[in-house]
């Protein structure tokens, strides 16, 4: 199925993707932590990209409600962390992304972003989706833990049913006994089926949740092992968690990708990309 340009019958000048078109990354620091920090990823992962021939997203999120303890950093909360990302995105001039929780924080959320994403927790928050679908903003609808691939054709329906065809479904992993998870690569083809774009949340999918005490942890070096995995299943994009010094990230250090590291892991991806859609054309 021709998943290009977020579903059947859409399209988006901004950021194509899906097949036969740029691949897409949505690549930053889990949560807002210094405008600094911010500005360094964004720019260069903008070069990156850029050089790569990769549509580049900047992802953070200005408030991240979902935190193992009530003492974890959470970010700048939603009117400093707009600011910040809307002046990324006049400023640098990339596309900007990032999660909301509550259907009062859509609104707000959508005169600045344009991608809004719905947690994996929240994937079935029916009043949520439709919210964000009312946005008219690309929706990027992250599979829960605890969903099957099939089963997310339901939030998929939410969100079409309201009227919106722009959809990214991403792939994060599912719980696999406690504080663990595991990668399904039949997700891809299966989600896939279903006419969005699929994106594997390769940094998120190593994660073991609360599995650090009060906090996540995470097995960062088993990033490359699933991305290259997910490039050979045949994925529209990479979401990925970037950080100059992941090991003091205030959010998601353990399963953050070092940014020194990461356009050498790009192009790697991009050359098992380039075998697979020689592959599907009928290359040997």
């Amino acid at each position: 199925m021709n998943t290009s340009a977020f579903g059947e019958n859409t399209n988006s000048d901004q950021f194509p993707v899906g097949e036969g078109q740029p691949f897409l990354l949505l690549a930053g620091p889990c949560v807002l932590e210094s405008e600094e920090i911010a500005w360094k990823i964004a720019t260069d992962m903008q070069r990156i990209c850029r050089d790569l021939d990769i549509t580049y997203v900047f992802k953070a999120s200005f408030d991240k409600a979902n935190r193992t303890s009530l003492d974890s950093f959470r970010g700048p909360g939603i009117e400093k962390g707009l600011r910040l990302l809307g002046r990324i995105r006049r400023e640098i001039g990339v596309p900007v992304v990032s999660d909301v929780h509550d259907v009062s924080q859509v609104e707000m959320a959508a005169e600045v972003l344009d991608i809004i994403q719905i947690p994996a927790f929240l994937c079935r928050q029916t009043d949520l989706l439709v919210a964000a679908a009312h946005s008219g903003r690309v929706v990027n609808i992250k599979k829960g833990q605890f969903v099957s691939p099939w089963d997310m054709k339901y939030a998929v329906e939410k969100v079409r049913g309201a009227g919106n065809n722009r959809i990214l479904l991403t792939e994060r992993g599912a719980s696999f006994g406690y504080n663990n998870l595991v990668v399904d690569m039949r997700s891809f083809p299966i989600m896939r089926s279903l006419g969005c774009p699929v994106i594997f949340d390769a940094t998120h999918s190593v994660q073991l949740p609360g599995g650090a005490g009060g906090s996540s942890g995470g097995q960062r070096e088993y990033i490359p092992t699933l991305a290259r995995a997910a490039m050979a299943a045949g994925i529209d994009g990479l979401f990925m968690e970037v950080h100059p010094d992941p090991d003091t990230a205030r959010c998601d250090g353990p399963n953050s990708w070092p940014l020194d590291r990461t356009e050498k892991l790009l192009k790697r991806l991009l050359a098992i990309r380039k075998a697979v859609q020689e592959d599907n054309d009928g290359g040997e």
